[in-house]
Parts: structure tokens; C-alpha cells; sequence
């Protein structure tokens, strides 16, 4: 099992940055893939980013590409995702996620971090 804690977040002004971390436990950390989600109130949770199992490869949602870095640290256990240029409509409660495959469906998503908000002003 995989046990995801997340920190980060927060306000943040549009036009701004920040770093979203999740520490996660367990042994066999390197073996999953790790994803990032968000939910806004009152929509369904979407897909963010999701990288390869030794995080060579990282493929991001439209809304976020070119604005966001997804990184996966096996050495230390952690992943990070670096968000720019944030926007309103960025505000969410954002979830890091480890799977056994590489996919934007949250549902094959077997461990989750509690979540952290991001709020972003205009």
C-alpha cells in the first residue's frame, strides 16, 4: 500500500506560482504512477497531470500544459507539481494519486493524499 500526504497550497493572485508536494510511504513507491487531479466546487474531479512510474514522462491537461511541472522523486519518495500562471478558474481542491497504469481516469486511481486547496484571486 501507498500512503499519500500532501502539502502546499493555498491563496495565491492570479498571475502567480506555486508548489503542490505529496510524501508518500511505503516501499514500493516506485512502482506506481503517480497522477494529479483537482476538483472545483460543484464539477467532477479532472484529470491534471500524470507521469511515468520513474518519472521520465509526464503528460498534463490541456487547461494546464505549459504552465505546470509534474515531477516524481523515487530517491525521496515524492512528487511535486509546479503550477504557473495561475488563473481563477485554477481554483480547486487539488489531489495527488497513485495508480498501477498510466491514465487520466480517477477512478482507476487506487490511493489518494487528502487533498489541499488552491484558491486563486483575481
Amino acid at each position: 500500500q501507498v500512503q499519500l500526504v500532501q502539502s502546499g497550497g493555498g491563496l495565491v493572485q492570479a498571475g502567480g506560482s506555486l508548489i503542490l508536494s505529496c510524501g508518500a510511504s511505503g516501499r514500493t513507491f516506485s512502482r506506481y504512477v503517480m497522477g494529479w487531479f483537482r476538483q472545483a466546487p460543484g464539477k467532477e474531479r479532472e484529470f491534471v497531470a500524470a507521469g511515468s512510474k520513474d518519472g521520465g514522462a509526464t503528460y498534463y491537461a490541456h487547461s494546464v500544459n505549459g504552465r505546470s511541472t509534474a515531477t516524481k522523486d523515487n530517491a525521496k519518495n515524492m512528487l511535486y507539481l509546479q503550477m504557473s500562471s495561475l488563473k481563477p478558474e485554477d481554483t480547486a481542491v487539488y489531489y495527488c494519486a497513485a495508480s498501477d497504469v498510466v491514465t487520466t481516469t480517477f477512478s482507476l486511481y487506487d490511493y489518494w493524499g487528502q487533498g489541499t486547496q488552491v484558491t486563486v484571486s483575481s
